[in-house]
């Protein structure tokens, strides 16, 4: 199974894709506690490519994701930036700088794959069938405070 969006270059666009994703998993039985992980990832990856790139020639980001057994991945692509995204890591007192490191330690593996202009942040993360009962990192970092 595997998606596509192209949304808006626009803040707007994050709720658009997390509802996509959501209900995208939920249609497929996938445990709620690993909805929640992937959410929550490209909500991230989609926020930093808004705050830190380009769009793509159409004005647009794009949004895909791919189930593959009990994997999926989560990708954003747009047309790239002036530095390579990477995880920071910032001090306790910083307001920002912690989206790719919560990426980091959500997912089983990200990276970045560059095509032309076009730069696209990837993730892959454990999404197996369930009941919802799982634990995931959302529910940990949850309990974490």
């Amino acid at each position: 199974m595997s998606s596509m969006v192209l949304l808006p270059y626009a803040p707007s666009s994050v709720a658009v894709a997390r509802q996509r994703l959501s209900t995208d998993l939920q249609d497929l039985g996938v445990f709620d506690a690993a909805i929640d992980d992937a959410v929550l990832v490209v909500s991230e990856l989609l926020s930093n490519a808004l705050r830190h790139a380009h769009p793509l020639p159409s004005g647009m980001v794009k949004v895909a994701w791919l189930r593959s057994g009990d994997r999926i991945e989560v990708a954003v692509s747009d047309g790239g930036a002036a530095t390579e995204p990477r995880a920071g890591r910032p001090t306790l007192s910083s307001l920002g700088g912690r989206g790719l490191g919560i990426v980091e330690y959500v997912a089983e593996s990200w990276g970045v794959r560059h095509d032309g202009e076009m730069t696209t942040v990837w993730a892959i993360l454990s999404a197996p069938n369930g009941n919802g009962s799982m634990n995931g990192h959302v529910a940990a970092l949850r309990e974490a405070g």
